[in-house]
């Protein structure tokens, strides 16, 4: 009975505390572009005694929800972890259904025509059906005016560094520059532009639930100068009163960019 009370109460009170917080935050110092390490699905399930895939459904049902905040508060990218490339190594049995979650809630964004997206990864290391499944979101909403939301599968940010530094070579070799050549004139704006998110502002504010403090290869070469929030919550519980309280956070740091 004193549970039903308070969650009663929760539902009466969070909305307007949800509310306050958006009136009051300051508009001129909002991110442009969110990460978000979708972290604790694995242990929400056990925490709840359901399998492992029950918690990969119930993260997928999170997905949409979020991205609606993010166009509440103005956010124009947002980039979504759903998968690394070490997760591929994980059992087959585990694997297989988390691929096939993965590509039912991407062909659900899709489908909703609210958001641009794009895959970002190694496609080239993923089954055939999950990458075709990728290519065929990013073709369906390419021309849908809206928010860019990067899907993030079969990802790793040292990887994604190896391929931008391969991509600039061998694009200088077409053009017939030998490697002292490029040695010589190489910088850190030629490798941006062979990246995933090339042409894409780099992410303002990183969020990680599960409580985990660490960035695990996350937009490794994005993120140098980006803010983090890291939240308790495993991310099928993370609530739109938790993603109001990062940007809230993100809004009234004192920003060095690195510094």
């Amino acid at each position: 009975m004193v549970a039903d009370w308070k969650r009663g109460l929760r539902r009466v009170l969070y909305p307007a505390y949800e509310a306050r917080m958006v009136r009051r935050m300051p508009t001129d110092r909002l991110p442009r572009h969110i990460g978000v390490m979708l972290d604790g699905n694995r242990r929400w399930a056990k925490a709840v005694g359901a399998d492992t895939a029950h918690g990969h459904r119930a993260g997928a049902a999170n997905i949409e929800p979020m991205l609606g905040w993010c166009e509440e508060v103005g956010v124009q990218v947002v980039t979504l972890w759903l998968l690394s490339t070490d997760n591929l190594n994980r059992p087959a049995e585990e694997l297989e259904p988390l691929l096939g979650i993965i590509g039912d809630a991407v062909d659900s964004l899709a489908a909703e025509r609210r958001w641009r997206l794009h895959p970002v990864g190694a496609l080239d290391l993923l089954p055939a059906l999950t990458a075709a499944r990728l290519k065929a979101a990013e073709e369906a909403t390419r021309d849908v005016d809206g928010m860019l939301v990067n899907i993030a599968v079969g990802y790793g940010g040292r990887r994604e560094i190896a391929d931008a530094v391969r991509s600039l070579l061998l694009e200088q070799a077409a053009q017939g520059k030998t490697l002292e050549e490029l040695a010589e004139t190489v910088d850190v704006e030629h490798i941006a532009e062979h990246l995933y998110t090339k042409g894409q502002p780099d992410p303002d504010l990183v969020i990680r639930t599960s409580g985990e403090q660490r960035l695990g290869g996350f937009l490794l070469w994005q993120s140098a100068q980006s803010e983090f929030y890291f939240c308790e919550a495993y991310w099928p519980d993370f609530r739109r009163v938790d993603f109001l309280r990062a940007v809230r956070a993100y809004a009234y740091r004192d920003r060095r960019y690195g510094a």
